[in-house]
């Protein structure tokens, strides 16, 4: 007979693996006495599982829904699929998936024997997303999501090299913060040990970042937290172009639409100002044309040669 915890944790499987479990077949798959596996129950509930029992010749047992998640027990195959379906969620566009997703992520890939981790990199790396839904976040791999979100977590020193916005590549040492998914990108927070300030780094332009293994006494973030800080940063950042459009829809359908990368002020019931900052003309063009809606560009103007341009092409296909 295995030892009691090992026992725990296999029943504690096998109850997340069925809905409902009659007890002498339960018993009989953990090779035990019914009265060993009562006392096994009992512990679970102790441990904080709700396990309800029914009574009689059909008599069972069956995880319930509780006040509070308690840990899971997954198998191999379950758990290369957590951790697939955990790095697609990485790059969605609900708000506060993402950065959640990661966050679990990096408690998973941690605890993940090496074999696993091999099969989870090869099945990412043989699939494509087939979704497109409004402008592309900036490509980023998981696994240098999953390197930065544990160095936040266990406040250690974190080293990379960094592509900045005119190709100048510099080595940064950082104590980092944390991750934030902001619009169509990732952005990392993090006190910058070198030019001794607090600065946010735009994750794709990273470049093998890894963790020294030496700890740090995290510091007061100068805001109120990590998402007001980025979105300071990047309001006093130059943008080439600042577009302006008039809507012939509703403030609330196009917020809906694209509200997470502009700004939408209402006019009226059935009209709504738009405002968007881009360093590429390209993705407020496709923005503005997947509202289904008239619109009117107010500036810039080279948007409106852009969409001369398209509308051109477009008639040709």
């Amino acid at each position: 007979m295995a030892n009691t915890s090992t026992r725990t944790l296999r029943l504690l499987s096998l109850l997340q693996s069925h809905r409902y479990w009659p007890g002498e077949q339960l018993a009989e798959r953990l090779g035990i006495s019914v009265r060993t596996l009562r006392r096994d129950i009992d512990r679970l509930r102790e441990l904080g599982y709700p396990v309800e029992s029914q009574r009689g010749v059909d008599g069972g047992y069956q995880l319930t829904a509780g006040a509070a998640l308690p840990p899971l027990v997954v198998d191999d195959e379950e758990a290369v699929a957590l951790a697939v379906g955990l790095q697609a969620a990485a790059q969605s566009a609900v708000e506060g998936l993402a950065e959640s997703s990661v966050r679990v992520l990096a408690k998973v890939v941690q605890v993940m024997p090496a074999r696993l981790r091999r099969q989870v990199e090869a099945l990412r790396a043989m699939t494509l997303p087939a979704a497109w839904d409004g402008p592309t976040r900036a490509e980023v791999d998981p696994g240098m999501l999953t390197a930065v979100a544990l160095a936040c977590r266990d406040s250690e020193h974190l080293r990379f090299s960094y592509t900045a916005a005119d190709g100048q590549h510099t080595d940064r040492q950082v104590e980092p913060h944390r991750l934030v998914s902001l619009g169509r990108r990732w952005y990392l927070v993090a006190y910058d040990l070198t030019r001794h300030q607090w600065r946010s780094f735009r994750v794709d332009r990273l470049t093998a970042p890894h963790s020294t293994g030496s700890r740090f006494r995290p510091r007061d973030l100068p805001a109120a937290d990590a998402a007001e800080y980025v979105r300071t940063s990047l309001g006093n950042m130059p943008h080439p172009y600042r577009v302006e459009a008039l809507v012939d829809a509703p403030a609330a359908a196009v917020r809906s639409r694209i509200g997470r990368w502009s700004r939408v002020e209402e006019v009226d019931a059935e009209h709504c100002r738009v405002f968007m900052t881009a360093d590429s003309l390209d993705w407020p063009a496709m923005a503005l044309g997947t509202l289904d809606a008239d619109f009117r560009v107010l500036d810039p103007p080279e948007l409106l040669e852009l969409l001369r341009n398209w509308a051109a092409r477009f008639n040709r296909a």
